[in-house]
């Protein structure tokens, strides 16, 4: 009876999901409120629903009572996360506060099922997160003078990168984290958003050519004390939005094409200097000579990806934790296996949908600050994500970069946090311009 439940229930899951992502792009086709929040109201009940029948699931395949426990204090978090929002910020985007918790609850669905005691440490570390950013929207609302702090974006990145690089622990070839007392924490995290801000707020006050040799060298300096870390991930990361940033703040061509030849090369020198990356790199191009050693991780996250096919091999019928680090770098891979490869587009599209509401939100802002802040970070969570997706699919070689809200790891939860709540926070800021403007 029990299969039986859970061969239903993965079609259920799958329907669900796909009625949340449809809901989530009919959101930006009505111009209106009130059609606006009706699909967001949708949304909320197709993830209720698809949260409670993964946990149904698990609970059977378990039958420990600590499950449903931990299903009610989900509950509760997404409820006061939502209602409590709406409450403190009126003109919130609602579309962006059920997206988060979409993705979390993804996570925790998948975290539950490969660790209960990793799920449980990510629910508290989630619920820390969401109560220390809950008040960045009312700060990027009120607090004007955030486009002075040029140097001090800049200084508190490059300080906390070099820190890793004399101080940090070295995990899979890369220098990645500080450790206190046994708590780990990886400023690189951190680091992205700084740096967004530092370009937003140079590029605010001009473009001119010196301003942009003063910005290239500086992420030049970012990108090389990763490169020194070997955090290669972090480093394209960074080097990829200073070029597109460059760009929408000068609308020059050459800059674009420029920075992309330049990071073509500089991928090939990693290539040349790193034995880690042509490791990597050959896991990826032909994986399958070296199955048991270098190979052995994106192998095994093909062929999950592969027996879970379309429709999955339902919850606690796969394997998942053949993968190495399948809970953090390939838990995109995961979730194919078991909830299939239709719910994990899903996955990926409300990933789309955010990237979306980000950049809308920067094309309504004639303020140059704002408006670069809110393509940076959207660049950054998008291509965050890309790099997560392409490489556990072999798309691309892998990164070591982290799902945004969906894989396991209290740096990436807060720094992902605190993106959008930023993002939140211009959102409502040009809401409530918008209103006064009306009303006047």
């Amino acid at each position: 009876m029990t299969n039986l439940i859970i061969e239903t229930s993965k079609y259920l899951m799958i329907l669900l999901a796909a009625c949340y992502t449809l809901f989530n792009f009919r959101f930006f086709s009505f111009p209106d409120e009130e059609r606006r929040n009706i699909m967001c109201a949708r949304q909320n009940q197709a993830m209720f629903l698809n949260h409670l029948l993964a946990y149904l699931i698990i609970y059977l395949k378990t039958e420990d009572v600590r499950v449903g426990a931990f299903y009610l204090a989900q509950v509760v978090f997404f409820l006061a996360y939502i209602y409590l929002y709406r409450l403190f910020y009126r003109n919130v985007s609602r579309l962006l506060v059920n997206n988060a918790c979409m993705l979390l609850s993804v996570g925790f669905i998948m975290l539950t099922r490969i660790s209960f005691d990793r799920a449980v440490r990510q629910f508290i570390l989630v619920v820390i997160s969401a109560v220390i950013t809950w008040i960045v929207p009312y700060i990027m609302e009120r607090v004007w003078q955030l486009s002075r702090g040029t140097w001090i974006y800049a200084g508190v990145g490059l300080v906390l990168l070099l820190a890793v690089f004399l101080l940090g622990d070295t995990t899979y070839g890369a220098q990645l984290s500080l450790n206190f007392g046994g708590i780990s924490f990886q400023p690189s995290e951190f680091v992205k958003i700084t740096f967004v801000f530092f370009l937003a707020a140079l590029f605010y006050r001009s473009t001119d050519f010196k301003t942009v040799l003063i910005a290239a060298a500086v992420t030049a300096a970012h990108v090389l004390i990763l490169v020194a870390s070997t955090d290669l991930g972090s480093a394209f990361l960074l080097a990829i939005t200073f070029v597109f940033m460059l760009f929408i703040a000068t609308s020059n061509w050459l800059y674009l094409g420029g920075g992309l030849a330049a990071g073509g090369l500089a991928a090939c020198a990693a290539y040349a200097l790193f034995p880690h990356v042509q490791t990597r790199v050959a896991a990826w191009l032909n994986p399958w000579p070296y199955i048991d050693d270098k190979g052995y991780q994106i192998t095994q996250s093909l062929f999950a990806i592969g027996t879970g096919g379309w429709f999955g091999m339902g919850l606690y019928q796969g394997m998942p934790y053949k993968i190495p680090v399948v809970e953090k770098d390939f838990i995109f891979a995961a979730v194919s296996e078991e909830l299939g490869g239709i719910f994990a587009l899903c996955v990926l599209l409300i990933c789309v949908g955010c990237f979306l509401q980000f950049m809308m939100t920067a094309g309504r802002f004639q303020a140059v600050f704002f408006k670069l802040i809110s393509f940076g970070l959207g660049v950054v969570y998008i291509i965050q994500v890309l790099l997560n997706v392409g490489g556990v699919t072999k798309f691309i070689p892998s990164t070591g970069i982290t799902l945004p809200f969906v894989s396991y790891g209290g740096s990436s939860i807060l720094s992902t946090f605190l993106l959008f709540n930023v993002i939140q926070g211009l959102y409502i800021l040009k809401r409530n311009e918008e209103e006064y403007d009306e009303e006047s």
